[in-house]
């Protein structure tokens, strides 16, 4: 069972404690990653309290078929969509203020190269944002990101070999040279 797992079982247990490990661990990188599928940051973090305070009250079954990061993942990706299905009004997104907000994201965009590469992300396709954050960001591997995007693992090497070319084409094409692992 990995640390995720494990604090989960904890609260589920009785012991809240397990609960605010996992709102540590996991809250901002699951709220950047929802960001990326709706464009919403105000939005994005609902979504992520909303997908903690599911775990919270339901206490859904984790099977440990997967990690449990890939596991909740997964539910907050299903929350996002779901949003965007009901098409609520967006507010600022990060690159109509031209700042960075105090923020989950604040971690991941810290210098020039990162702002660069977030608004770069930020125009691919929502398929190509999502890979590309589970794998870079989020350090999730194909098994975990064909979990979460429900594809198979051959498509998943194919979605991320397509997205970090349209990415690296977004950068050269704004002049800026990076280096895509």
């Amino acid at each position: 069972m990995d640390n995720g797992a494990l604090s989960y079982e904890k609260y589920k247990n009785g012991d809240d404690e397990g609960f605010y490990e996992i709102v540590r661990e996991y809250f901002d990188g699951l709220a950047a990653y929802i960001n990326g599928i709706v464009g919403d940051f105000w939005r994005a973090e609902e979504l992520a309290d909303d997908t903690l305070l599911k775990l919270a009250l339901k206490r859904p079954k984790f099977d440990n078929r997967s990690s449990f990061k890939t596991w909740l993942f997964s539910i907050g990706r299903n929350a996002a969509y779901d949003s965007l299905r009901k098409k609520v009004p967006q507010h600022v997104g990060l690159d109509e203020t031209n700042e960075v907000s105090d923020g989950p994201e604040q971690s991941y965009i810290k210098d020039e190269r990162n702002k660069k590469l977030y608004q770069a992300l930020d125009g691919l396709k929502p398929e190509y944002r999502e890979v590309l954050w589970l794998t870079f960001f989020e350090d999730m591997d194909a098994n975990q990101i064909s979990r979460v995007l429900r594809k198979s693992k051959a498509a998943v090497y194919t979605l991320l070999s397509r997205a970090k070319s349209s990415l690296k084409e977004k950068l050269q094409s704004e002049g800026f040279d990076y280096e895509i692992v």
